[in-house]
């Protein structure tokens, strides 16, 4: 990227186009790509090919990684590893999570 983009609000976040249980590019830059979803899909995921990390823009849910649970909430930092199975469950209405998927796409 050869230009700082400027801040992107939550509140711009959620005007960004977006289809249910899939996420909203907010920018791409080489190997990292930000996301938004104000909406996740419910339950596991597909695996990524790729190192991701979540933060929690708003509301509280439970994060599943494996088969290990966390309850997660505003401002809370998220790390779902290549090739693993991960998920949201049990989320509040208001909740939203910015997606960053980083580095190169690794092989099974």
């Amino acid at each position: 990227m050869d230009t700082t983009p400027l801040p992107l609000s939550l509140a711009a976040a959620r005007n960004l186009k977006w289809q249910p249980g899939r996420s909203a590019e907010a920018f791409i830059d080489g190997d990292l790509e930000v996301r938004f979803t104000p909406g996740p899909s419910r339950g596991p995921q597909v695996p990524h090919d790729r190192d991701e990390l979540y933060i929690v823009a708003a509301g509280s849910g439970r994060f599943r990684v494996g088969d290990e649970v966390t309850a997660v909430g505003t401002g809370d930092l998220l790390f779902a590893a290549a090739h693993v199975a991960h998920g949201f469950e049990d989320f509040s209405d208001d909740f939203a999570v910015w997606i960053i998927f980083y580095g190169p796409i690794k092989k099974k």
